[in-house]
């Protein structure tokens, strides 16, 4: 298949493709050019597609985790040990998503496509949370489009772009 060469090496274009694809997956909707926006929908469309056959693929299983005991500020307890500081864990039972193999193998390839993504709250600066967007294509964004067959952007055409004149376009998810 074809692609279209956007005035770039193939590394910078891949970078360029892979960037844009997650931020439209993350905000919902992204502003870039025409030529741009078809390649991104074929990448989304894509991924989109892989979720929704693998959305119901997975086991939930019950797990015993050792999790660290907190106080009431949130930190970790601790306890003098032999002159050694220790940290108190106790046992706690979760349950889990188990990915069936096809599953797993379908996370790993969006994996591969998508950038991490950190979410920084402005109150705490400091506080950088990783969001997982595999997780949330599964989660989110698959159902919304189980009973669809594909056609799961939509590309809007804006107008020239004022600085250099190319057609701008907005994609979206429907």
């Amino acid at each position: 298949m074809a692609q279209r060469k956007l005035g770039r090496n193939a590394s910078q274009r891949k970078a360029l493709l892979r960037n844009q694809v997650t931020n439209l997956l993350y905000h919902g909707r992204i502003k870039t050019t025409t030529a741009k926006a078809k390649e991104i929908r074929k990448m989304t469309e894509g991924l989109i597609a892989m979720a929704v056959r693998e959305q119901n693929n997975y086991e939930e299983v019950t797990v015993t985790a050792k999790v660290p005991k907190k106080d009431a500020d949130g930190r970790r307890v601790k306890e003098v040990v032999d002159g050694k500081k220790v940290v108190i864990f106790e046992e706690v039972q979760k349950t889990i998503k188990k990915d069936n193999p096809s599953r797993l193998h379908a996370r790993r390839q969006m994996l591969k496509v998508l950038y991490p993504v950190t979410e920084v709250n402005p109150k705490k600066r400091r506080q950088a949370v990783k969001v997982d967007l595999v997780d949330k294509i599964f989660t989110d964004i698959a159902p919304k489009y189980s009973d669809r067959n594909g056609g799961y952007t939509r590309i809007t055409k804006v107008g020239p772009r004022k600085g250099d004149g190319a057609e701008e376009a907005i994609i979206e998810l429907v």
